[in-house]
């Protein structure tokens, strides 16, 4: 074999050792996520809504007022930050937001909800002391709603498109709470 195929073989090992180790280390490709990544898709004629988010589970957990205290902000799932996504302009609550890509934040409370739209694209969710990487010099738009609680238990954190009743909301269930984020 000459020394040009050597070399080649050589430096594709190498290549196919980094992408292995990064898979394992860095991706974890080959484990099940704790709190596994979804995206949320809505369509109605030119309107193009999409929420990217990470859903954990309740495991038997306190959610709310433990797990994820009140009257903080919360960066509205686990692990990268939200994100809501909408191609047009639209009315959240009846105030307006425009066509962009924004994070989404929430501050959980008894019997409402704060619901911000942050226009700053973070990479991560929380720092490294755990705290939300949340600015609100970017919130755009900030809503309260009320909460809906629940007669049954929601294992899984559940980000969804509602349009059921001609009235299309963004809603966020979790535990025995449930939100709806009025959007026109």
């Amino acid at each position: 074999m000459n020394t040009f195929l050597k070399r080649l073989l050589i430096l594709l090992s190498i290549v196919a050792l980094g992408l292995f180790l990064y898979s394992v280390f860095v991706e974890n490709i080959f484990e099940k996520r704790l709190s596994p990544k979804d995206t949320v898709k809505f369509e109605l004629n030119d309107l193009k809504l999409k929420v990217f988010y990470n859903r954990p589970f309740k495991k038997g957990r306190e959610i709310f007022g433990g797990l994820v205290p009140f009257n903080q902000v919360w960066r509205t799932g686990a692990n990268e930050a939200t994100t809501f996504e909408t191609n047009q302009s639209l009315t959240v609550n009846g105030r307006p937001l425009d066509a962009g890509k924004y994070t989404l934040w929430t501050v959980p409370k008894d019997s409402t909800w704060t619901v911000m739209f942050n226009s700053k694209q973070y990479s991560w969710g929380v720092n490294a002391e755990m705290k939300p990487m949340w600015d609100p010099n970017y919130d755009v738009l900030d809503i309260e709603v009320p909460v809906e609680k629940l007669d049954h238990i929601v294992e899984q954190f559940t980000i969804a498109f509602d349009n059921s009743t001609d009235k299309l909301a963004l809603t966020m269930a979790w535990d025995n709470v449930k939100i709806s984020v009025p959007l026109k």
